[in-house]
């Protein structure tokens, strides 16, 4: 069965054929749950989208059909905060789709508080079953917060969208017919949603507090510039392993 499997899984145009047949079969148990499975992925939806988890920064996510699935190059993000953050302080992850930045830093920093938020109400319903449920607010970037928290953020990190419009038709099918749109579409030059977050970003902050943003690396000097303008100093980490740029911006004055 695992040979048939594997075969049909290649015919449809799956890479790692073998690696995704063990997760297919390890997650059915029926033959009739297995042939949903696999014709549920050679259709196209997302690996991740058909076991109902992804892995991520060594976590088993719960990302729920529909939702963007977290990227391993988020990694850097993750590393990048987790070294800023010192302990007791509170982190929000803005654009937080399935929650796996913040549940990896989290589960790094178990001595922070994470609150995370999404405009996106299937992705806050999945998010909450990563953290805790009380964490996870509905809304548009930080305004989704409680008022409470306004000025007291150590830390805000985003995998905020940065594909510009015009590319979205070029992008994979697995993310382009199945991820929500507003977490992929990043305006015209991919850094409309950055230019929100940084004008924000300085209210609800603490004194020295810092603005983490994954962006792509073509993006990288734009949304930087961004940040400057909003008053934070700033620097690009980028690891090319990953092919993953963050920009790290700290509150100034």
């Amino acid at each position: 069965m695992s040979g048939d499997v594997v075969g049909r899984l290649r015919a449809a145009g799956c890479v790692y054929a073998e690696d995704e047949a063990s997760l297919l079969l390890a997650a059915a148990s029926t033959p009739r749950e297995l042939e949903d499975l696999v014709v549920r992925r050679i259709s196209g939806l997302p690996l991740e989208h058909v076991l109902g988890w992804a892995e991520f920064a060594g976590l088993r996510i719960a990302v729920d059909q529909g939702v963007f699935v977290p990227r391993r190059r988020s990694d850097l993000l993750v590393r990048t905060a987790a070294g800023l953050v010192r302990p007791g302080a509170v982190v929000t992850d803005v654009c937080c789709g399935s929650g796996a930045v913040g549940a990896a830093l989290l589960a790094a920093r178990t001595d922070i508080t994470v609150h995370a938020c999404d405009i996106d109400a299937a992705a806050v319903a999945c998010a909450r079953r990563n953290l805790p449920p009380e964490s996870v607010h509905l809304g548009d970037l930080l305004d989704a917060l409680p008022s409470w928290l306004r000025g007291q953020l150590d830390l805000v990190v985003a995998n905020a969208p940065y594909v510009p419009t015009g590319e979205i038709a070029m992008m994979p099918p697995e993310a382009r017919d199945h991820e929500p749109r507003v977490a992929l579409d990043g305006g015209t030059d991919g850094v409309e949603v950055h230019r929100r977050l940084a004008a924000a970003a300085p209210q609800w902050l603490a004194p020295d507090g810092a603005l983490l943003i994954e962006t792509g690396e073509r993006q990288a000097a734009t949304t930087e510039q961004v940040l400057v303008a909003a008053g934070f100093r700033c620097r690009t980490v980028r690891d090319e392993e990953l092919d993953a740029t963050v920009v790290l911006g700290v509150l100034t004055g």
